[in-house]
């Protein structure tokens, strides 16, 4: 029952890919390259901004670490494989034959966003981050590389790993005053 939405949403999804070639490119872009956003997002807020916020980004990058090692031990678990892999759907970019579940790519984005969330300092951001982080699993979708259920396996896995990190956040002060020393070390260079 689930798989069968799995792939009638794929589908829906995915059955408009390879007909108009600029929503082909927008899609391969944000499919590959959206994490990108998320890194200079967290490297403007540690410039910009003050420890609080220097705090803030280091959560984040724990929360996306801690996320992807889920998803690592899930994909050693559980094998599920890509749309292109059975094969079904139009892939618009190659990608490696492995598992689909969850999506790395949007855990690394959906847990930075949702982190970032849970402070005021940096709530209008995390709105951007999370709608961009969305935006950058269902074009993994419309690509052909994942499955929609990927995409909200990788949100429930976002959930967890920013909640853990987030009632964690004071046994990592020391890690975090680490961190920051080592770079006003190297900055002061």
């Amino acid at each position: 029952m689930i798989e069968q939405l799995n792939m009638a949403l794929f589908y829906m999804i995915n059955q408009y890919a390879g007909l108009n070639p600029f929503v082909d490119t927008f899609a391969i872009l944000t499919a590959q390259y959206m994490p990108i956003i998320f890194i200079m997002a967290l490297i403007c807020l540690w410039i910009k901004k003050g420890t609080t916020t220097k705090n803030i980004v280091l959560y984040a990058i724990y929360a996306a670490i801690l996320g992807l090692i889920i998803n690592y031990v899930i994909g050693q678990f559980y094998f599920h494989p890509r749309p292109f892999m059975i094969p079904i759907g139009t892939i618009l970019f190659h990608y490696t034959a492995e598992t689909s579940f969850p999506s790395d790519h949007t855990t690394f984005m959906i847990s930075i966003a949702l982190m970032i969330s849970y402070f005021k300092e940096t709530r209008k951001i995390s709105i951007i981050l999370l709608i961009l982080g969305l935006i950058g699993g269902f074009s993994r979708v419309f690509a052909g590389v994942h499955f929609p259920l990927d995409i909200i396996g990788s949100i429930g896995v976002s959930i967890i790993a920013s909640l853990a990190i987030y009632y964690l956040k004071d046994n990592l002060t020391s890690l975090n005053r680490k961190i920051e020393g080592m770079y006003s070390k190297i900055a002061e260079r």
